[in-house]
């Protein structure tokens, strides 16, 4: 499988650090140019996108707040005025909140539903158009491994809900979009090695890396996964989550 992203717009929001830097870097490299979104991290996000032009394509930083309408249409205005109209949207942004549910405050609790579930929602809508426009594109959400089977546990409870309705949504903008080119996926991961935070054991040893989402990020941006939608990958090692 040759992943060919040469002359497409990707756009990977949450891209400054971590696994969304990652994906962008994963995207330069298959030929894409990349627009890194931040929030409020701009060294970062100046960081990473020179990285990006290193791999001899363009690249442009946006900020905005993806749960606010108006903000993610100001940054899709930017992408689309510096590198053109988005053809590769990943939806990495997603807070989480790893306390026992009595103990996280409201504002958390919206924080990490809204920076998930709605961030998703906007930037997904905000990029159809175009995408149904020129009948290819290509739509990646960041779920969760085990929300497959709707687990959900005391601790880190948004997060949980938040992903489940990640794989939810994808599976019907899948739907929707089944006859516009545009495929609709999702990858998740368990632990990856950029956490803070890890439990006690690792599936084979080791957590994930973000060459192994990567991996499965790119099979879904391909030409050759046209077909495959509304599917999600968990990344994972093998991981079986009878209970959280």
């Amino acid at each position: 499988m040759d992943t060919d992203l040469s002359g497409r717009v990707a756009l990977v929001t949450g891209s400054a650090s971590g696994v969304g830097r990652g994906f962008a870097l994963a995207c330069a490299d298959h030929g894409a140019d990349v627009a890194v979104h931040y929030r409020s991290s701009d060294a970062e996000a100046a960081a990473t996108a020179a990285d990006v032009r290193d791999r001899g394509v363009d690249a442009a930083t946006v900020q905005g707040d993806v749960t606010d309408p108006g903000s993610v249409d100001a940054l899709f205005d930017s992408v689309e005025a510096e590198l053109g109209a988005v053809d590769v949207l990943v939806n990495n942004v997603g807070a989480f909140a790893p306390q026992h549910w009595t103990d996280i405050d409201f504002e958390m609790w919206q924080t990490v539903l809204h920076t998930n579930v709605n961030g998703t929602y906007l930037c997904s809508k905000r990029a159809l158009p175009a995408m149904r426009e020129q009948g290819w594109g290509r739509i990646v959400n960041v779920g969760y491994a085990g929300s497959e089977q709707a687990l959900v546990h005391p601790k880190n409870t948004p997060y949980f809900i938040a992903k489940t309705g990640v794989l939810m949504f994808t599976r019907m903008l899948a739907a929707d979009t089944q006859d516009d080119g545009v495929t609709v996926n999702a990858v998740s991961p368990y632990v990856v090695d950029t956490s803070d935070a890890f439990p006690d054991a690792a599936p084979r040893g080791r957590w994930a890396t973000v060459d192994d989402l990567a991996t499965a990020l790119l099979f879904f941006l391909s030409d050759d996964a046209e077909y495959v939608s509304g599917e999600n990958i968990e990344v994972d090692g093998g991981f079986l989550p009878e209970k959280l």
